[in-house]
C-alpha cells in the first residue's frame, strides 16, 4: 500500500515555478528543486516523476495565472478599449518593478522559456504557442473594438497590432531583465501605446 503524500503538492510546483523562473530550466537542478520545495529526491521523482515533468506543471501553472490576469484585464468591457490596453501595460511594467531584486527583474518564464526551449522541447514550445495564441487574440479583439469606437486610430490589421504589442510586451520584460528602471520600461508602454494613435 503506498504511503500518502505529506506535502501539498500545489506548493511543490509553485516553488519550483519560482526557481525555474529565476534560474532557467536548464540551470536549474534537482539540489536546486529540493531545497526550494523542501521536498527530497525521491519524493520529487515519486511525485512528478521528472525535472521536465516539473518544469512542465510549473510553466502551466505560470501561463495559467499570468494569461488569466491578462485576459481578465482585456475582456473587461465596462473600460474602453485603450484604457484596457494601458492598464495592462501598467499591470507589466508594475509587475517587473515588484519582482525587481538587485537592480534586475527575472523577466516572464513564458519569455525566458521561449528564448531557452522553443524549438527544442516539443512539450513546452506547444504550451508556449497556445498561450501565445489566446493572448494574441484577447488583444486583437481590444484593438478591433478600439478601431470601431475610434479610440485607435492606426489602420493597420488588428492581428498586426497585437503582434506588436505582444513583442512589446516580450521586450520590457526582457529589458527589465536587464537592468531597465521603471521609467525607462513606462516610457517603452507609452511608445507602443502611442503608435495605437498615430
Amino acid at each position: 500500500m503506498p504511503r500518502p503524500r505529506t506535502f501539498d503538492e500545489d506548493r511543490a510546483v509553485d516553488a519550483a515555478m519560482r526557481t525555474f523562473w529565476a534560474q532557467g530550466y536548464e540551470a536549474t537542478t534537482t539540489q536546486d528543486l529540493c531545497e526550494a520545495t523542501g521536498l527530497g529526491r525521491s519524493s520529487i521523482y515519486n511525485t512528478f516523476t521528472s525535472k521536465h515533468e516539473l518544469f512542465t506543471r510549473a510553466l502551466l501553472r505560470y501561463i495559467e495565472t499570468t494569461t488569466a490576469t491578462q485576459l481578465a484585464m482585456l475582456e473587461n468591457e465596462r473600460r474602453p478599449p485603450v484604457e484596457r490596453l494601458r492598464a495592462l501595460f501598467t499591470l507589466v511594467v508594475d509587475g517587473e518593478a515588484a519582482n525587481r531584486r538587485d537592480g534586475r527583474s527575472p523577466g516572464c518564464l513564458t519569455v525566458n522559456t521561449t528564448v531557452e526551449l522553443a524549438g527544442r522541447d516539443p512539450e513546452a514550445t506547444a504550451l508556449l504557442e497556445r498561450d501565445q495564441q489566446r493572448r494574441t487574440e484577447a488583444l486583437r479583439d481590444v484593438i478591433a473594438a478600439g478601431q470601431r469606437d475610434g479610440g485607435i486610430t492606426s489602420p493597420r490589421d488588428p492581428v498586426a497590432l497585437a503582434r506588436y504589442l505582444n513583442a512589446v510586451i516580450g521586450g520590457i520584460r526582457v529589458a527589465a531583465q536587464g537592468g531597465a528602471d521603471p521609467d525607462m520600461l513606462q516610457s517603452i508602454a507609452d511608445a507602443a501605446l502611442d503608435a495605437l494613435t498615430p
